[in-house]
């Protein structure tokens, strides 16, 4: 899988230089610049600030992007952005953004901004005074922030290097948003790796703390993976309609009516509360018998590959014959030749030749980046919950009790409570007591999980 977000894209303070000494350097440079903004010597060189600043005010320099210029301009008006928003594609992942990012502003005095791929704002939400100040700057839907406009800013920076980024103060390009701080990071489509634009969140210093880039990142990995799910679904649901049923003539033409949306699917493999994975490669979707759900999901987890007896040892309990997985694997490459020759997997050892991605994977990657909150959103259950093989009962438990130590050690109330309506935390008597010391003395839930720990105390107990 392509690494969409660049964790090596996040840039340090300047020499690890104080964030009160760094604004006074940023500001020591501003003077440097023409009274226009319009003049940045190459060979100009400003201390104390990092090289990526300095290009970056280099850029908005040869653009001709005016420092002294109070507010953004208008790029869109209401009717236009309106039908724009409706139709492109990070309307999908909205309902994400505003859930992980945007709900949390509302108490934290932050704004949560999502662009275009050309730095045209499409939705500023979040907090109410924020969003009334910020209309100062014209941070608003339908504004251009691109660094060709307005030079260094989070959103724009982010879109001109493809890469997260954080922009503190003074370091902005233009003087009006000195007062503003801001943690930006690009969106690339989950399967065809284009840009499609940027989330941003802008406020004062708390929105360059060292976790809100690691938030904004982990929140666009969920966003992915959530359009992800969504273009898997719509594919399956148009593999199984009649124009799919008719014949490969009538296939082929529904395809080329799609838009030949199969080119932008990348392979996954969902596993979560499933006891048949679901497989996607190239657009196409199958539903997998058991036997092979375990065992591209044992390939997936092990990409270094696996002997045969590697992998009898992880599928079959008790003593089992490589025999019996050669055969199983002779109808498995059947069923990946007819989706994609590609696809089929090699042996000595058994290994899959394209990079699968299965959704334990993905909340795995999450939890270990700290964000049990985005790990319990793509969470839908236990890993293959009926399979009895090994490797996948060993997978399962990793899974769920990472989670489930995450929750408890971090989560807030209501992860807990929605931890607690998972079918494996159905008789969790800790996890609820958790969730009952976080909530506050007034709050209605209360009385539920009291009642549901009675409930886990009477059964217990006979």
């Amino acid at each position: 899988m392509k690494n969409l977000i660049h964790p090596a894209a996040r840039f340090p303070p300047a020499g690890g230089i104080p964030a009160e000494l760094r604004q006074r350097y940023a500001s020591a440079g501003h003077e440097q610049l023409d009274s226009r903004g319009l003049v940045f010597p190459a060979d100009l060189q400003l201390p104390g600030l990092s090289s990526l600043i300095q290009e970056s005010w280099r850029r908005s320099a040869q653009l001709q992007a005016n420092p002294d210029n109070p507010e953004a301009p208008l790029a869109m008006d209401s009717e236009e952005l309106e039908e724009y928003r409706r139709q492109h594609p990070l309307a999908a992942i909205m309902p994400v953004i505003h859930k992980l990012l945007v709900l949390p502003s509302h108490d934290s005095g932050m704004l949560v901004a999502v662009g275009d791929e050309v730095g045209r704002l499409l939705w500023v939400e979040g907090d109410a005074e924020m969003r009334r100040r910020a209309e100062g700057m014209m941070f608003v839907p339908g504004a251009d922030w691109s660094e060709a406009t307005v030079g260094t800013s989070a959103p724009g920076t982010a879109l001109a290097l493809g890469r997260g980024i954080q922009i503190s103060g003074a370091e902005h390009y233009k003087r009006s948003v000195h007062p503003w701080s801001c943690t930006a990071v690009p969106f690339h489509d989950p399967d065809s790796g284009a840009l499609l634009g940027v989330v941003d969140i802008t406020g004062t210093e708390s929105a360059v703390a060292p976790h809100t880039l690691s938030l904004v990142e982990a929140t666009v990995a969920a966003a992915q993976a959530h359009l992800r799910v969504e273009r898997l679904q719509l594919a399956a649901a148009k593999q199984s309609s009649p124009a799919r049923r008719r014949g490969p003539a009538s296939a082929a033409a529904a395809r080329d009516s799609d838009g030949a949306a199969g080119s932008l699917y990348r392979n996954s493999l969902q596993l979560l509360g499933r006891d048949q994975a679901l497989l996607s490669i190239d657009g196409r979707t199958v539903a997998l018998s058991a036997r092979h759900s375990e065992i591209l999901a044992l390939l997936s987890t092990h990409p270094e590959g696996l002997s045969a007896e590697e992998l009898c040892a992880l599928l079959y309990e008790g003593d089992a014959s490589t025999m019996t997985l050669r055969a199983e694997m002779v109808r498995l490459r059947k069923v990946l030749q007819q989706l994609n020759p590609a696809a089929v997997p090699q042996s000595r050892p058994y290994r899959l030749p394209l990079d699968l991605v299965p959704d334990s994977g993905q909340v795995l990657s999450c939890l270990q980046r700290g964000s049990h909150r985005i790990a319990l959103e793509i969470y839908r259950g236990a890993v293959l919950p009926r399979s009895e093989a090994p490797g996948i009962a060993e997978l399962r438990t990793r899974v769920s009790s990472l989670l489930r130590e995450a929750v408890l050690t971090d989560g807030s109330a209501e992860s807990l409570l929605r931890y607690a309506e998972l079918p494996e935390a159905r008789d969790d008597v800790e996890v609820r007591i958790a969730a009952l010391k976080l909530l506050p003395p007034r709050s209605p839930k209360r009385a539920a999980l009291v009642a549901d720990l009675e409930r886990l105390e009477t059964e217990l107990s006979a």
